[in-house]
């Protein structure tokens, strides 16, 4: 099956570093003590899971890999100095590791090190000279930037929709699943976090709640319109209605909306983040959609803000949308990979 739930982890204690520790001279600042600079356990907690989980996870990973490394090198990972941080990024380098994975490294060092009390520790300006140097030379010898996921149109959304068994509920649910991320320009951690309370159909369309996201960091929530669609296969409120008839059978009145689906079409807990990505890969590489092997959840989003940009919606209305900040660099990117064709300088010079 494709659709195994994921599980998010919190960092074990020895994967983070005592968050806001008492600075060395505690003793001589007004008369404060150790007990002025203590916090609970829950505390600490709370503080923690006011990071996304996601990048929470991911940070404690490139966090363990650091430490583990300077212990192997007889190094003090904190406080780390700028040598040790450089040392560690040419390491990585040497590895051939991704660009995009050498600066996540390099912002979870800083990170950890802003947590335990050594804000501006250690200095990036060495680790990212000798990044800088890297990405040229991997350019230099015919190397790829960041792969970006490929955009997924409507007419590939209908082929991965008609991909879909709609005869079970396993199809109608990964077709409400395609419509939803593209129309909602969903991120796999908004999809996955929908409850069925969440989407509520009116005259025009949906609308749907997202309760928090990657740009919402104080959790105030945003509702998103979707028109009703044209087409039959890809309209959201028919999607939306095939599912929600399931969930009625299965007596899921409430709780997540995409849900896990066994091989007897019975219905079980939430999707996890990556049984979203799995899932439309398999639709896409079943479809035959161009560059299927390459396409993930982040298609859905990609495609979304590219077919609106498209159809002459404002730059502006994409990213509130979207969810993404105003002058969001990766919105703009989607622009300009529609803008290169449209706005062409030679199209129509008689070639």
């Amino acid at each position: 099956m494709h659709d195994e739930r994921e599980t998010l982890p919190t960092p074990a204690a020895q994967e983070r570093p005592p968050i806001f520790a008492p600075p060395e001279n505690a003793a001589e600042t007004g008369g404060h003590t150790a007990a002025d600079y203590t916090l609970s356990a829950a505390t600490q907690a709370r503080i923690a899971d006011g990071v996304p989980a996601n990048t929470r996870r991911a940070y404690a990973r490139q966090w363990t890999l650091f430490t583990a490394w300077c212990a192997e090198h007889g190094r003090i990972a904190l406080p780390a100095t700028a040598h040790t941080l450089a040392e560690y990024t040419s390491q990585l380098c040497e590895a051939g590791q991704a660009p995009a994975s050498i600066e996540q490294a390099i912002a979870a060092v800083r990170t950890m090190h802003r947590l335990a009390g050594h804000t501006g520790r250690p200095a990036t300006e060495p680790a990212r000279l000798a990044l800088r140097a890297y990405k040229r030379q991997r350019a230099e010898s015919g190397g790829r930037g960041q792969r970006e996921a490929p955009p997924i149109t409507i007419d590939a959304l209908r082929a991965m929709v008609s991909a879909c068994d709609l005869t079970t509920a396993i199809g109608r649910r990964d077709r409400l699943l395609l419509v939803l991320g593209l129309a909602l320009m969903g991120r796999r951690s908004e999809l996955v976090a929908l409850t069925r309370e969440d989407v509520r159909e009116v005259a025009d369309g949906l609308e749907v709640t997202i309760r928090t996201s990657k740009t919402d960091k104080d959790s105030t929530g945003e509702t998103i319109a979707i028109p009703r669609g044209t087409h039959p296969l890809t309209d959201p409120v028919a999607a939306w209605r095939d599912w929600l008839d399931d969930l009625g059978q299965a007596g899921q009145t409430t709780g997540r909306l995409l849900r896990r689906v066994n091989r007897h079409g019975g219905l079980g807990p939430s999707l996890g983040a990556d049984a979203v990505n799995t899932i439309v890969r398999h639709l896409a590489v079943r479809a035959n959609v161009p560059y299927a092997d390459t396409v993930t959840a982040h298609s859905l989003r990609a495609g979304g803000a590219t077919v609106a940009y498209a159809a002459g919606v404002p730059v502006a209305v994409i990213a509130k949308h979207g969810r993404w900040a105003p002058a969001s660099p990766v919105v703009l990117r989607y622009i300009r990979a529609v803008d290169r064709w449209r706005d062409n300088a030679m199209r129509n010079v008689g070639l």
